[in-house]
């Protein structure tokens, strides 16, 4: 699972490494998270978006990954949007 984060959005997506392609994605800008109830916060933004790429990846049977976090510190929206997506059921 690699994560990008802007200022004003965040991007997460489970990428096959061996062959290139994307698997699940889901962002800040996904219809899935415009149809939520909009969040305080780019925080709080960053666990729906963990909360949506984890039901995703279940739902095409994925269920552990590799953490990839760019180069981004591991704090603020990337740690909140890694511990929505255990806590919704992904494994890294």
């Amino acid at each position: 699972m690699s994560v990008f984060r802007s200022d004003k959005h965040i991007y997460a997506q489970i990428v096959d490494d061996v062959k290139g392609t994307t698997l699940v994605a889901a962002s800040t800008l996904s219809p899935e998270y415009k149809e939520m109830e909009k969040p305080k916060g780019k925080v709080e933004s960053a666990k729906r978006v963990g909360e949506i790429i984890a039901r995703k990846a279940l739902e095409k049977g994925i269920s552990k990954v590799v953490f990839d976090r760019n180069g981004f510190i591991y704090h603020g929206r990337v740690q909140a949007l890694a511990d929505a997506a255990r806590g919704a059921g992904l494994d890294f």
